[in-house]
């Protein structure tokens, strides 16, 4: 396990410190697959360094993502390993060419904390092709309207400055658009209470049911509602998010907010523990066809109720 932390490093020729001056979940996903290449390869940091003419120290930077690699280097690299495989080869220079990018959420003029934690998982979201939740108490963020965020911000016990409320909507959103056009797999499990406890406004709990119900009929989109009564299965693991990437269906990194920061795992026991715990979940939770009526059942039993002035 580990959580997301901030390290600093030098350069030499080429490639350079990530944005920001610090490592970027590209540049650490990025150096933990080259160290992991040149491991199986049985070369070590000598024979790569001498591969892309630079001394073992960067190389050593670069596996720990505290330098972004070159395209060219990574490239170079890649053939000293013997990798052959097209898609794989395409993944790791894409991760060279965004390990300086700078985030789309840094564009936003405000910047409270909570979203500067946000921004490595962000990272890591942005890129994911197959995405996988488990939310007890919440919506998942990828399926939120701007009512629900709002009504979430308000009640956040965060001291928040002025204007804070809007851009946390305004992210989430812009999170929601890029989610929506990536075209990534998403499959969700949540748990009844997060979809039948009382909102501060019946009209937004309404829309908010009703974007559920449309989402969960899109392609490549699940979504599975666990009833209140399974409380066994509910109480296997904590909310988490699983992101996979390269079209490949295993997980690549479990990511759990804490009150501070999002804890990162991305070790294989981690990995098995999690998927473990969300197959549970999915097989006691109403299938979509029945999710989606339960959803509706929601609705219609509080479009009804008057709106408070």
């Amino acid at each position: 396990m580990r959580t997301v932390a901030v390290q600093t490093g030098a350069d030499e020729r080429g490639g350079g410190m990530p944005a920001g001056g610090k490592p970027t979940v590209h540049s650490r996903r990025l150096g933990h697959a080259l160290k992991s290449l040149r491991l199986a390869a049985r070369l070590d940091q000598e024979h790569a360094a001498e591969a892309v003419a630079c001394s073992a120290a960067k190389i050593s930077r670069i596996e720990s993502g505290a330098v972004s690699a070159r395209v060219g280097d990574v490239r170079m690299l890649l053939d000293l390993y013997g990798v052959e495989s097209a898609e794989e080869r395409r993944r790791l220079e894409t991760l060279a060419r965004n390990s300086n990018k700078r985030g789309w959420w840094l564009d936003f003029e405000f910047q409270a904390p909570s979203m500067e934690r946000l921004g490595d998982y962000l990272s890591l979201e942005t890129d994911a092709t197959y995405i996988r939740t488990w939310q007890p108490v919440f919506i998942p963020g990828l399926l939120q309207t701007p009512e629900y965020t709002r009504a979430l911000t308000d009640a956040n016990p965060e001291a928040l400055a002025a204007g804070a409320a809007d851009a946390i909507v305004a992210v989430r959103q812009e999170r929601r658009r890029i989610f929506e056009k990536s075209g990534a797999w998403f499959a969700a499990v949540i748990w009844e209470p997060a979809l039948t406890s009382p909102m501060p406004s019946s009209v937004a709990h309404r829309a908010q049911l009703a974007h559920l119900m449309e989402m969960a009929e899109q392609p490549r989109k699940t979504i599975q509602v666990l009833p209140h009564g399974e409380w066994a299965a509910a109480r296997v693991s904590p909310a988490f998010v699983a992101l996979s990437y390269a079209n490949e269906a295993a997980p690549d990194v479990i990511v759990q907010d804490t009150m501070i920061n999002s804890v990162i795992l991305d070790g294989q026991e981690d990995m098995a523990g999690y998927m473990h715990a969300f197959d549970a979940l999915r097989s006691a939770a109403l299938t979509p066809a029945q999710s989606i009526a339960f959803i509706k059942k929601i609705l219609n039993s509080i479009a009804g109720e008057k709106e408070e002035t």
